[in-house]
């Protein structure tokens, strides 16, 4: 629980420092059919990783679920039967 509160702090931390060297600095968006004019650098950064967190969350759902499915009742017996059958009970002479 610490660790991850320090790690939080840190990156908190370096995100602030962001904002504050990036106040004064602009930036023009432009998507093709509407220009935005004298955007925030960090507002631009901080809208980027959110939509890359997002084109990320179907992917992270989608491998959660599968996750699920592959713990199935019927997988579990099956490979212990497996192991059942690999099992070599003969004496080789081994003293």
């Amino acid at each position: 629980m610490p660790r991850r509160l320090v790690e939080f702090i840190v990156i908190f931390a370096v995100f602030l420092l962001f904002v504050i060297f990036n106040l004064n600095n602009k930036c023009d968006i432009n998507f093709g059919f509407k220009k935005i004019n004298d955007i925030p650098v960090y507002i631009t950064a901080l809208i980027a990783f959110l939509a890359g967190m997002l084109c990320t969350l179907p992917m992270f759902l989608g491998l959660k679920k599968k996750k699920k499915s592959d713990k199935s009742p019927d997988k579990i017996s099956n490979a212990d039967t497996e192991k059942e059958s690999f099992a070599d009970s003969e004496h080789y002479g081994i003293d």
